[in-house]
């Protein structure tokens, strides 16, 4: 979705034109992002700053009440092929916004964040919190690193990447019951 010298052409307030400017890459990029993905993408921009917030404030228990808590894993519910693509595109518009946020968004700002996306047209899925050695000298006292992923059907929708290095420790699901 590179588009090599676009330019924007900028008018004044007084509706005289002026030179055109290179735009940039992110600009570019979510330019080309239908109504529907721009909305999806502020609207998780602005979540993931509130998630944030949340973490950071508010203890997780209070942050997971409106989900069922698991001890182990539980078998996911069956989408139809919509919610699917619905749920896969919210994952990426998240995981898209999150690079571009002044704040740590992290893996589980990211998974409370499309779990409230999927939750609000919803689409059920449940999130995993997994841990694992961490293996690095003075990354954390106890030598465990967290992480945590978000799976509708048998599709991973967020978190994807080395979720299979995690022993799952909870599972959080929302949805039909």
């Amino acid at each position: 979705m590179y588009f090599p010298g676009a330019r924007v052409k900028v008018t004044s307030l007084e509706g005289r034109d002026t030179p055109t400017l290179p735009m940039s890459n992110r600009v570019r990029q979510f330019a080309v992002l239908d109504a529907s993905q721009k909305l999806i993408f502020v609207q998780a921009w602005f979540l993931l700053g509130c998630i944030r917030a949340a973490i950071l404030t508010v203890s997780f228990k209070r942050l997971t009440a409106s989900l069922q808590h698991h001890r182990e894993t539980v078998p996911p519910l069956s989408l139809e092929l919509e919610e699917r693509k619905q749920a896969a595109r919210i994952g990426i518009l998240v995981a898209s916004a999150a690079k571009y946020t002044p704040w740590q968004s992290p893996c589980l700002a990211q998974v409370l964040t499309v779990q409230r996306l999927l939750s609000r047209r919803n689409i059920p899925g449940q999130f995993y919190l997994g841990v694992r050695k961490s293996g690095k000298e003075g990354a954390d006292p106890a030598g465990l690193a967290a992480h945590a992923w978000l799976q509708c059907d048998d599709l991973i929708v967020n978190g994807e990447v080395g979720h299979w290095e995690y022993a799952v420790v909870s599972t959080f699901s929302w949805g039909r019951s």
